[in-house]
């Protein structure tokens, strides 16, 4: 579909560098406040504790998506940053499909053009409430590193090639600091 994709994530079931679905949502926080990233794409057994620790962090809505019309809703609906995918519940057969097509309808269109077309208005409108309200109620992401337990977030930011790409891809020099002064 043209986007440049990086996997900051685990690569395979023998990586060293596991994370906890907890763990996850510190390495998409950082990916997103720290603009690394413009969309992540988690998930976990059921993907309802990536997304509860996704939307945990500021600048960051996260939603379960399970179905290619979660998918769609979600990008048009809610125009959120990253998804959490549920990969072991319901992963049987024809699951690869349901996956592809999740991909499909999460991308098909710019986010955030609204469903159905008569509450483009007020879907767009509720999204820029939801925003402020996030920035009211979330501290911001460097004093959040510097707060949460430094094993914790190292385990986050493990992985062969997380600091390759993100010093490469950071465009926030305040949470690259924070980054490096926790990998030290």
């Amino acid at each position: 579909m043209g986007h440049e994709v990086y996997n900051y994530g685990m690569c395979g079931a023998e990586d060293p560098h596991s994370r906890t679905y907890v763990q996850n949502g510190i390495l998409a926080a950082v990916l997103l406040n720290s603009g690394a990233a413009d969309y992540v794409v988690t998930g976990c057994g059921t993907g309802e504790g990536a997304m509860l620790a996704c939307n945990s962090f500021p600048k960051v809505l996260c939603g379960h998506i399970a179905t290619p019309l979660d998918a769609y809703l979600f990008s048009q609906v809610n125009d959120g940053n990253c998804v959490a995918i549920p990969f072991a519940q319901n992963f049987g057969w024809g699951g690869e499909l349901n996956l592809q097509y999740i991909f499909e309808k999460l991308f098909c269109a710019p986010g955030g053009g609204g469903y159905p077309p008569e509450r483009v208005e007020p879907e767009q409108r509720n999204k820029k409430i939801l925003d402020k309200v996030k920035e009211v109620t979330h501290t911001d992401m460097v004093t959040i590193l510097k707060n949460l337990d430094r094993e914790l977030v190292k385990g986050a930011l493990a992985g062969a090639r997380f600091q390759e790409y993100f010093f490469d891809n950071c465009k926030c020099e305040e949470i690259a600091a924070a980054v490096k002064e926790v990998l030290a």
